[in-house]
Formats: C-alpha cells, structure tokens, sequence
C-alpha cells in the first residue's frame, strides 16, 4: 500500500489547496511509509493513480517532483 493514511487521496479532495500544504502533506505522507517500501516506486504509484485527473494539481507538481528527486536506492544500508 503506498497511500496507508489516504493522505495523498484525500489532498486531492481538497479544494483551493496549496502548494505549501501539499507539500506538509507529502512530508507525512513519506514518513507513514511501512518500513522497507521504497519512495520512488511509491511515488510512481501515487503520480499513475491520480495526475491523469489531476494534471495541473499541486500535489501532481510535487509527486512529479519528488519522482524526479528521489535518492535512488544503492542496495546497501549504512550502519550506525
């Protein structure tokens, strides 16, 4: 499940939203993500799910974004 809270849903739904509250949103949105799922494919799934509807949306902006600038994964973790 990459949306556990609906978060990104439910920005959607809100009308007149801003970019400075989508962005606290995504912000929450990125920390609720289970352990071990990966940003960048969550926010591939966001972005297929609702730009089609949603193309000049500021969430959109920002998932877009945020796809663009996700750390990509090396496969190794740093250890403490």
């Amino acid at each position: 499940m990459t949306d556990p809270k609906g978060l990104i849903r439910e920005s959607y739904r809100i009308d007149g939203i801003t970019d400075a509250e989508c962005r606290s949103i995504l912000i929450d949105w990125a920390l609720s993500l289970p352990d071990g799922q990966d940003q960048k494919t969550a926010l591939a799934d966001q972005l297929a799910q609702h730009s089609p509807e949603n193309p000049d949306h500021p969430m959109t902006v920002l998932l877009r974004e945020g796809l663009e600038t996700a750390p990509k994964r090396t496969g190794r973790r740093k250890r403490a």
